[in-house]
């Protein structure tokens, strides 16, 4: 595969089974309550069965407490934590020091100075994904169908690998690459009917266009 997938927000065995049979490497579930994508996680780790071992679980919170990630941790069968909130890089080091467990951050990016301060986390962080930043009044930090400004990371370095997010889709995915230089994505809205509900065919046809970048 061309780049590195992510398909994120699953809630079905069908959408598993679409995201692993297609190759993608992570997959997705989202505990926050707010999201139509929401699942507990009992259901998390029922659905992550679904796929083969090689696949990375991530678990996607949005500033939760100790007391929510534990439950996740304890419940879910993930292999990595999303933080997806306004989470502080003291938080993200606490909770990958007090949970064991590998911290991909999220960061919403609009313009040069998101992508310059995106670099306070490169320390505390295991993988970086750049999101675009949610229109005020939003009522969840991703998951918009929304993209950026893809240029603005094409001459960064990082420390950290990074994972794109925001808006793709198969159509923009290989224009998305070819400015911004990711060799990870991450795609939610963008292989959906509606909010929280998967197509199957769309999840194939990212994982294909991936495939091609």
């Amino acid at each position: 595969m061309g780049v590195d997938v992510k398909i994120c927000g699953l809630s079905t065995p069908e959408a598993v089974k679409a995201a692993a049979a297609g190759g993608a490497r992570y997959i997705g579930f989202v505990f926050f309550p707010p999201s139509p994508r929401f699942v507990k996680p009992a259901v998390a780790a029922e659905l992550g069965g679904y796929a083969n071992g090689d696949i990375v679980r991530v678990g996607l919170t949005v500033d939760a407490d100790d007391a929510a990630l534990a439950d996740i941790v304890a419940h879910a069968r993930i292999d990595r934590l999303q933080l997806h909130g306004r989470e502080s890089p003291e938080r993200v080091a606490e909770v990958r020091r007090r949970f064991g467990l590998p911290v991909i951050k999220a960061l919403p990016i609009a313009g040069p100075d998101d992508v310059a301060a995106a670099r306070t986390y490169e320390e505390v962080a295991d993988m970086l994904l750049f999101d675009a930043r949610p229109p005020a009044g939003a009522d969840r930090p991703g998951g918009n169908a929304l993209s950026f400004d893809w240029r603005l990371l094409a001459a960064a370095t990082w420390r950290r690998p990074w994972m794109l997010a925001g808006g793709l889709t198969a159509a923009n995915l290989a224009e998305a690459v070819r400015q911004s230089g990711a060799g990870a994505v991450d795609v939610s809205s963008g292989v959906e009917d509606q909010p929280g509900v998967k197509n199957v065919l769309k999840i194939q046809e990212f994982l294909q266009a991936a495939g091609r970048c």
